[in-house]
């Protein structure tokens, strides 16, 4: 991947600028990085946490971590489609999986509902508090006004429309 290929979109980068506040456990786990992982660290990760040493992760735009190191990421699954037109995924340290998000638009308003890829992942059956971020629904009506959904909407949305992911994530897994 060339450096550009790196950079995250802009709503990406802004809506994850300052970071997210643990706040003991009530808060959101999450902690995003400046770029995305390279092709090489994220075939490091598949091959580490799915046993496969014939996986590369070459679908996959891994963004941010939680505090176990699970990892959120842009599924690379409609092909032809810019990255923001992808999927959100998160891949939990302990074998958590989801798709949480249809896109980026989508991810903005999760956030904007207090929820991180983490808690969306653990959704409904999670112990998170959650609590909307003025800044990042300011953020979501700049980028994405026409999806507008709280975050159980994004979260079903997703999961409806990617029913498989499970199934598909863990026949990669050995």
């Amino acid at each position: 991947m060339t450096g550009d290929q790196l950079t995250l979109p802009a709503p990406l980068r802004e809506a994850h600028d300052g970071g997210f506040d643990y706040d003991g456990g009530d808060g959101i786990d999450f902690e995003p990085y400046d770029a995305f992982l390279t092709l090489a660290e994220t075939a490091e990760w598949w091959q580490a946490w799915s046993g496969n040493p014939s996986m590369d992760g070459v679908d996959f735009r891994i963004f941010g971590q939680d505090g176990t190191g699970g990892l959120a990421a842009c599924w690379l699954v409609r092909p032809g489609e810019p990255i923001e037109r992808q999927p959100v995924v998160f891949l939990g340290s302990e074998g958590e999986m989801s798709v949480v998000a249809r896109d980026l638009a989508a991810y903005l308003w999760l956030l904007a509902d207090g929820f991180g890829p983490m808690e969306a992942t653990m959704w409904p059956q999670h112990e998170h508090r959650p609590r909307p971020d003025a800044r990042r629904t300011t953020i979501a009506e700049r980028y994405a006004p026409q999806a507008r959904q709280t975050a159980p909407e994004v979260i079903e949305a997703a999961r409806a429309e990617f029913p498989d992911f499970e199934p598909f994530i863990e026949s990669l897994c050995h």
